[in-house]
């Protein structure tokens, strides 16, 4: 049964967005790119660098418990014209599940790449805001 996340400050939500079980691992020749989480106001903003992919390359989903999940797979071109000598951003694939704080709008997730970053705006829920109700107090 999923609980209601409750957030006492943005670090608090911040921090808490990245599951720490896949935030460091590389498993399979899998990494995980250098994530920036960013907060304005009314959204979150999540910017992946991953040089050299395209829109085609990531999957992105709101899975059954309400987190973000993150996947890219590209497979390495062989190339018969260059060796590298040091290869220093080599990411083929990744997942990265992201804990969303109670005040995202799960419905208006969007994504874009741009100049080799991922970009995710998570935008903010509107409070609602509860008008008090008028009411006469009889006296007895």
């Amino acid at each position: 049964m999923k609980t209601a996340r409750n957030f006492n400050n943005v670090f608090d939500a911040l921090y808490s967005m990245l599951d720490n079980e896949t935030w460091m691992s590389r498993a399979n020749g899998s990494a995980i790119p250098a994530i920036n989480i960013t907060e304005c106001e009314g959204q979150y903003e999540m910017e992946f660098a991953v040089p050299g992919m395209t829109k085609e390359d990531f999957k992105i989903q709101v899975d059954t418990d309400a987190n973000l999940v993150v996947s890219m797979e590209k497979a390495p071109k062989a190339s018969t014209e260059k060796r590298y000598l040091r290869q220093g951003f080599r990411t083929s694939a990744f997942r990265q599940n992201i804990v969303l704080p109670d005040d995202v709008d799960r419905e208006k997730i969007s994504a874009r790449v741009e100049n080799g970053i991922l970009y995710i705006a998570l935008p903010k829920l509107k409070p609602e805001v509860v008008k008090p109700e008028v009411r006469t107090i009889g006296i007895a």
